[in-house]
């Protein structure tokens, strides 16, 4: 069973992870491709390898002096490989990066963090180098080149076998740096997993994985062990996510599972992500609850608007000319809500609506501001009768006025609009009421 494993920014903090990391892929011979993001923090008021590095381009660019900061890097380095008892020039090849750090594009300057962080880890490891650049293709128009870039890890693994990748970054055809946005080192992960077809993408972080819900809302949330990819996605779109979300589609399309596990507590069972999840009598009627806050919605009334062909698509259009995302469309018989993130409307809310009323000319527009989103996400909701009755009812014995509600098309999400007051409050009774105490074929009926 072949297996990449992606060790996060954490996972390689310091010299204690790295240990943890040699652990962790000696203990399983099917750990044969590993990828690295850049050194994370080592505590918590300590700053990303990434995040230091960001900051050396904008004094670049301001024309700031960043000598100081080039050498907080290169220490950390060097501790680094000093701990570890690494013969890797490490202070010779950062001083090299330094002197002409200039004369490069800042996509490479952020890149060093994954390319110093996988030089360490491929000597501690035994492990070949691969830089990133020479496998990961982008086509000149920032769009990964999936065909081209399969070749290359094809073929490296015919002449290298086993080796250690820097995640977050590649190459176009010309050689000019390219980077995924912020995360990317999931993506690389995900990338590599598809092209080699391996069994299992193992994704390891500081966490056991997904939980259930907010642990800064619910105390002690349980951990989600199965999980299939589309209420996964449900959940991190309301910000639930240990994964970089785009890092689930190369995998996801190829039939392979994503494990995420904990680089501290390896024997912790994680969570595994696949297609479908098997049916089990013990399984939550919910899988979990996430949510948002500081949404707007607009609500737009006209009587017979159900018959005025284009309506609707009249409305979004406004929307659109500003700009906005929309995140829901709620809509009834003579009337529909256009839910938006407020930030995105702060500036053009009343704009907005002077043009829905030149162009709709509508009965009335309301809005609605400090609107919560809760997505309450469940595989096994469809077949329990009642499930949203008892949502609403539990929600309305503990005084959470609702909002809105939708649900999704494939029906493993309930999506309820609360005001912003109400939301931790609605997020503690849901999670309390059908996740932590009760079990599918337990729920009273």
């Amino acid at each position: 069973m072949l297996k990449v494993a992606k060790f996060g920014g954490s996972s390689v903090a310091n010299a204690q992870q790295f240990k943890k990391v040699a652990s962790i892929v000696a203990a399983d011979s099917d750990r044969r491709y590993i990828v690295v993001s850049a050194s994370g923090k080592r505590f918590t008021t300590d700053n990303k390898i990434t995040d230091l590095l960001l900051l050396v381009n904008a004094h670049i660019s301001y024309h700031v002096d960043c000598t100081v900061l080039l050498q907080t890097i290169k220490e950390r380095y060097i501790e680094l490989a000093r701990e570890l008892k690494l013969t890797y020039p490490i202070a010779q090849k950062f001083d090299e990066f330094a002197m002409h750090i200039k004369d490069v594009s800042p996509e490479y300057v952020v890149s060093r963090g994954e390319w110093f962080t996988a030089q360490l880890m491929a000597e501690f490891l035994n492990k070949p180098f691969v830089d990133a650049s020479d496998v990961i293709r982008f086509h000149h128009d920032g769009s990964l080149n999936q065909e081209a870039t399969a070749q290359l890890l094809q073929q490296l693994v015919v002449e290298k076998g086993s080796f250690v990748l820097p995640g977050f970054y590649g190459a176009t055809s010309d050689g000019k740096i390219k980077l995924f946005e912020r995360g990317g080192g999931d993506i690389t992960g995900a990338i590599v997993a598809r092209a080699l077809e391996v069994d299992v993408y193992e994704n390891w972080t500081d966490v056991s994985g997904f939980l259930a819900a907010d642990p800064r809302i619910v105390n002690d949330p349980r951990i989600i062990h199965r999980i299939t990819f589309d209420e996964m996605r449900e959940l991190s779109y309301m910000g639930a996510s240990v994964l970089q979300e785009e890092a689930i589609f190369p995998v996801r399309e190829a039939n392979i599972p994503i494990q995420i596990k904990n680089t501290n507590d390896p024997e912790a069972l994680g969570t595994m992500i696949r297609e479908t999840a098997e049916e089990r009598e013990s399984e939550h009627l919910i899988t979990g609850v996430a949510g948002r806050k500081n949404f707007t919605a607009v609500h737009i009334q006209k009587a017979h608007m159900s018959t005025e062909i284009g309506f609707i698509r009249r409305a979004l259009s406004v929307f659109e000319r500003y700009h906005v995302s929309v995140e829901h469309v709620p809509t009834g018989v003579d009337s529909f809500g256009v839910v938006v993130n407020g930030a995105d409307v702060v500036d053009t809310i009343y704009s907005i609506v002077n043009d829905l009323q030149k162009e709709l000319v509508p009965d009335s527009i309301h809005i609605v501001e400090h609107l919560a989103l809760i997505s309450i996400v469940g595989r096994n909701m469809s077949r329990r009768a009642g499930t949203s009755g008892r949502i609403f009812g539990v929600l309305g014995e503990a005084g959470v006025n609702i909002r809105m509600i939708t649900q999704s098309s494939q029906e493993i999400s309930i999506i309820l609009g609360v005001n912003n007051e109400d939301f931790n409050t609605a997020i503690g009774v849901i999670y309390n009421r059908f996740v932590k105490s009760e079990m599918v074929g337990t729920i009273s009926q």
